[in-house]
């Protein structure tokens, strides 16, 4: 069944989040805060580990670097690009939208919850890779993996932020599902140094929304998005 892997990937953030809210509602306010800080180590790690697997290389046993003038390249870019139609702006507003809508306008920590768990659930290859292998296999395994992972994230999230993080669901569905429909068209795309610098670039977003679980709204990372399809261009075009 195509598709079966986004649908897996929405069930595991919402169970996950109403799991995390139940187990929540027992910690007390301290203990939450060392659990997000924790999990925000956590995710800068995972980000790291990801630039660094696509950054570093190994010949005749030193070490070196690859990609690093792409990475620059495609981060301002991206940046410029966001900050001009101001993706964060849309998302605030969408949060915003379903935070009235879902009757939690007196939730405070809704829309924090909402876009933090966006960023760490919506960003990186897995999701664009399985989406596109959904798409023309039908093979669900990689969005599976991501799944669970995805499922273990959201459950603390849930249970230190709060039930915005559930909602991550609807923009993880949006994306993975748009690109398992529109596979067969991204597939071409999808070249090895295609991968390898959307993963890297993806990587270093993923740092960044750990950066902002300490440091609240430290980096607008949304904005930073369209470095992504950047990074895909520049390989495409050999540079």
């Amino acid at each position: 069944m195509t598709g079966l892997g986004t649908i897996i990937n929405v069930a595991a953030i919402i169970v996950g989040g109403f799991l995390g809210l139940a187990g929540g509602k027992w910690l007390k306010e301290r203990w939450q805060e060392t659990i997000i800080k924790g999990m925000a180590v956590c995710v800068m790690f995972i980000g790291i580990a990801g630039v660094m697997q696509n950054m570093l290389t190994v010949t005749d046993g030193k070490i070196g670097t690859q990609g690093t003038l792409m990475f620059i390249v495609c981060i301002a870019l991206g940046g410029l690009v966001g900050e001009l139609i101001n993706i964060d702006g849309a998302m605030v507003r969408f949060g915003e939208f379903l935070k009235r809508k879902t009757g939690n306008s007196g939730d405070n920590s809704f829309l924090d919850a909402f876009i933090t768990a966006t960023m760490t659930v919506c960003i990186g290859a897995m999701a664009i890779v399985g989406s596109v292998e959904d798409g023309i296999n039908g093979n669900y395994t990689v969005l599976t993996a991501k799944a669970l992972l995805d499922f273990v994230i959201i459950l603390v999230m849930a249970s230190s932020m709060g039930k915005g993080c559930i909602f991550s669901a609807i923009p993880v569905a949006i994306l993975q599902g748009g690109v398992t429909l529109l596979a067969r068209l991204v597939e071409p795309l999808l070249t090895e140094a295609a991968l390898c610098n959307l993963s890297l670039v993806g990587s270093a977003l993923i740092f960044c929304v750990g950066v902002n679980l300490i440091w609240k709204n430290t980096v607008r990372v949304a904005n930073l998005l369209p470095s992504i399809i950047f990074a895909v261009i520049y390989a495409l075009l050999g540079i």
